[in-house]
């Protein structure tokens, strides 16, 4: 009876140790950024103007005034040879501290009499006259290898900058979850880290028109200075041997490239 009872309270012990553990190794996990990406879709060049006078002399200021001290405001490269596109693109990037301070911004916007009255063109816009012919937003959470996000470290204008936006879907949920453990486990992360490549946010989407997906941006000086970071990472002997690893076979089915500049008046 003794030793049935001794049993159970060695049983329990472990449990205990087991659950302290847990909740240890959870309280001293970094907290991640909750992040949103929202993607304007415009037709015409004066819905843009009227688009970046918004952003630049209501939203930002308010999101400011929010305590979002941050904002990314990026629009598509063109090249100087190249015809006018159909659509032009406008990228919001809106780094948040967690899911609960995004889910709280459009009270704050509401009550915020400032940005009410400087943006009232954009929020009270005529049915005829709309701002924007569509709009998309996507959620995501920072990874855990960089759970916050960074302001690159470049010296060039802004003119001349090269920002990466990368989005790799997954043929599958397992798979992707694969992917996303190749950057942090696997580390890839790290290895973009060392070259240098200046990543804004790498993300896992929990919502968004692509998934399974994850996203990530890297910056750059300039083009040439993309290409460069992008041969070394090719040719790195670390990058050769992760991307040969049998477990990290097959988890991107499609690899969606952008390449874009902050605007003027972006934060990042």
């Amino acid at each position: 009876m003794k030793h049935v009872f001794r049993t159970r309270i060695v049983a329990v012990l472990a449990l205990l140790v087991t659950i302290l553990t847990s909740v240890a190794s959870w309280a001293a996990a970094p907290k991640r950024d909750f992040y949103q990406l929202v993607i304007y879709r415009l037709k015409t060049a004066e819905q843009e103007s009227r688009l970046d006078n918004y952003l630049q002399n209501a939203y930002m200021p308010a999101l400011h005034r929010a305590g979002i001290e941050k904002v990314g405001v990026f629009k598509p490269i063109i090249a100087t040879d190249a015809a006018e596109p159909a659509e032009k693109l406008v990228y919001v990037f809106i780094p948040f501290k967690s899911q609960d301070e995004w889910a709280k911004l459009e009270g704050k916007l509401a009550s915020d009499k400032t940005y009410l009255e400087d943006g009232k063109d954009y929020i009270n816009t005529p049915w005829d006259k709309p701002v924007y012919t569509r709009m998309e937003s996507i959620l995501m959470r920072a990874f855990v290898d960089q759970p916050h996000f960074q302001m690159p470290a470049l010296s060039s204008p802004k003119s001349e900058r090269v920002y990466e936006f990368r989005s790799y879907e997954g043929p599958s949920e397992k798979l992707y979850v694969n992917k996303v453990d190749m950057f942090n486990a696997g580390g890839e992360v790290k290895l973009f880290k060392r070259l240098n490549f200046n990543a804004v946010f790498y993300s896992e989407v929990i919502s968004g028109a692509s998934m399974p997906n994850l996203i990530y941006m890297t910056t750059f000086e300039n083009k040439a200075d993309r290409d460069a970071h992008w041969k070394a990472f090719s040719a790195d002997p670390e990058w050769k041997t992760l991307s040969a690893m049998p477990k990290y076979q097959h988890n991107v089915s499609k690899n969606d490239t952008r390449f874009l500049r902050p605007t003027d008046y972006s934060d990042i």
